[in-house]
Formats: structure tokens, sequence, C-alpha cells
């Protein structure tokens, strides 16, 4: 694999992807920058893939008619920094340089609070099923271009939602292959 590094501009947004905005994000602290990328995992309704409804959710846009688990999480504002679908679509909904409300009651390391310093990048996919190649080659490249942009990012400042809130979640799952994803990037870096 040949990463292909993402520019990411000044104000912390892709260039060359597509850009869905979401209003559930905030300004980091005070001298807070990232240094530490947060992998999830969120199919809607759970299990399923496509139709649009992670990218509805994370824009306070989902109807909670179309089902019933939406009628539960619809009231919820959360967001991700990025989504990579199942066939490896891209897209960004806040900045790297923002907040998203992406980790909830979190720590990592002894700092809690891990929205205040991350970047959450969701992956479309589910704890009972392997997660797509064109995912792993994505996230691998993206992951690549935010330590060179971010040089916080320590090599090991890398980590599943389960890892920062250990018994509240388990994405992304026993199904998610680590030492594939870590071998791509140390290939492609």
């Amino acid at each position: 694999m040949n990463a292909a590094l993402y520019g990411i501009d000044e104000t912390g947004w892709l260039r060359d992807f597509e850009h869905v905005p979401s209003p559930n994000f905030g300004p980091r602290p005070a001298s807070s920058e990232p240094r530490l990328i947060v992998v999830h995992g969120i199919s809607l309704p759970p299990g399923q893939y496509g139709g649009g409804y992670v990218e509805q959710f994370f824009c306070n846009r989902l109807d909670p008619a179309l089902h019933a688990y939406f009628q539960e999480i619809a009231p919820l504002q959360v967001s991700a920094h990025c989504l990579i679908e199942r066939g490896g679509r891209l897209l960004q909904f806040v900045s790297f340089n923002d907040r998203a409300w992406h980790a909830g009651v979190s720590s990592w390391r002894g700092d809690d609070n891990c929205n205040d310093f991350s970047i959450g990048i969701e992956l479309e996919g589910c704890d009972s099923e392997a997660y797509a190649e064109p995912q792993y080659q994505r996230l691998a490249e993206l992951v690549i271009s935010l330590r060179t942009q971010y040089p916080a990012i320590a090599r090991d400042a890398l980590c599943g939602h389960s890892d920062i809130a250990p018994g509240r979640k388990t994405d992304p799952g026993p199904f998610f292959d680590w030492p594939k994803l870590n071998r791509m990037i140390d290939k492609a870096a």
C-alpha cells in the first residue's frame, strides 16, 4: 500500500473529501490539540448499512418515524470528525481543530474528557462482523495523514472507543483487526 497523504487545510478540514458539517461540536479547550485518535463502529439501524442514517444522525436530521431504534437516539446530539463507510467513502463532519462529540464519558492514560484532545473516526460496522478492506485502507491513510498534520498524535495514540470507555462501550468490537491496521500503517508510513 502506498499511502497518499490527505491534505488538511489550516482550518482542520480535509481537502478533496466530502464535508457534511455537523452542528454537534465545540471549541477545544485553550492550548489543547489533537493527540489521540479514537476508532468507533456504528450502524443505523443496528447491524444495517447504507441509507445515509449515520450522516443524518450526526446532523440532527434523523427521522424517528423511520425505525423504532431511531426514536431512542434521535434526540441525542453526537458527532465524529469523520465517517468511513463500508466501501471506503470518507465524509468529514467536524474540523479536526474542533471538539467533536464522539467519546462521551471517557479517560485515556489518566486524562478525562477525551473529546477535548482526540479525533473520532467512525467506521460503518458493528461488533458482530468484520470490517471491509476499503475501510482499513482509508483508515490507515487517514491515520498517517493526521499524524503528519498533528505531531502530538504519537504512534501509540490510536485506540478504540472501548479502550477509553471500558464497560460502557464495546466498539469497534472484537472483529476489528488492530494488527492488520497497524501493519498497513507501518507499511505505508
